[in-house]
Parts: structure tokens; sequence; C-alpha cells
């Protein structure tokens, strides 16, 4: 019996990655959460974070947000912010970071967006790294 189930990322214009894996990390809000074959059914929200995903190769992608739906060996991930950390520019990591930065120091900014935004500065100093 395999120990694979299938994996999607879509995006609104695109599907980004569909294929096999045996694990998969993603950043939810109730933590970090490891999903292997025959995993429960689950529908939770991403955070800020890294999606981790293990196959014959291990791929990584930053996402701000999204859905997560896993149901029959099938996880299905719904986000805009999807980019493979392969092809994520220094500078462009830097650039978000400044602007997150500048957010933290508003004073019209809500706890909910000072929790995302402190997630997002944490997640991208470590690929920045």
């Amino acid at each position: 019996m395999s120990d694979k189930f299938t994996i999607e990322i879509i995006s609104p214009d695109q599907t980004i990655l569909n294929q096999d894996a045996n694990e998969v990390i993603i950043p939810s809000f109730e933590g970090q959460m490891g999903i292997l074959n025959n995993h429960i059914p689950l529908i939770t929200f991403l955070r800020p974070g890294i999606i981790t995903i293990k196959a014959e190769d291990e791929k990584k992608y930053y996402v701000e947000e999204g859905t997560v739906e896993f149901s029959n060996n099938n996880l299905l991930i719904l986000t805009s912010t999807a980019k493979d950390l392969a092809y994520f520019k220094k500078d462009l990591i830097s650039g978000l970071i400044q602007k997150e930065e500048s957010k933290l120091r508003d004073h019209q900014v809500t706890d909910k967006e000072r929790y995302i935004a402190s997630y997002k500065i944490e997640t991208l100093k470590e690929i920045n790294q």
C-alpha cells in the first residue's frame, strides 16, 4: 500500500502544484501541522509561513494566507500568495520585510494585523538567511 497522497496548490489564476507527496507540513493558525497519508479529514486556514512538501525531493513555498482541505487522501490548498522558495528573490524578500515592519509601527493597525505581520516578518527573515 502506498504512503503517498495527492497535493494540489491552486491560486485564483493557475494551478501552482499538483503532485503526489509523502508528507506536507503547513503553517496553520493552530500551529505547524504535518499531514501524512490517511490523515483525518481537515479544514483549516493558513497563516503566513512555509509549506514544506516531501516527496522524491523537497519543495518549499512561502504563503501569507489561504485555506486547506484534506479529504480522501487529497490535500487542497487554495491561496493567492504561494511563492516557490527556489525562485524567491532576496531583494523582494527585503522589501516585504520593510513593508511589514512599517505596518507594525502604525498605531492604526489592529491586533490581528500585527499578529499576521509578525508571522510574515519572522518567516521572511528565516527565508532570507
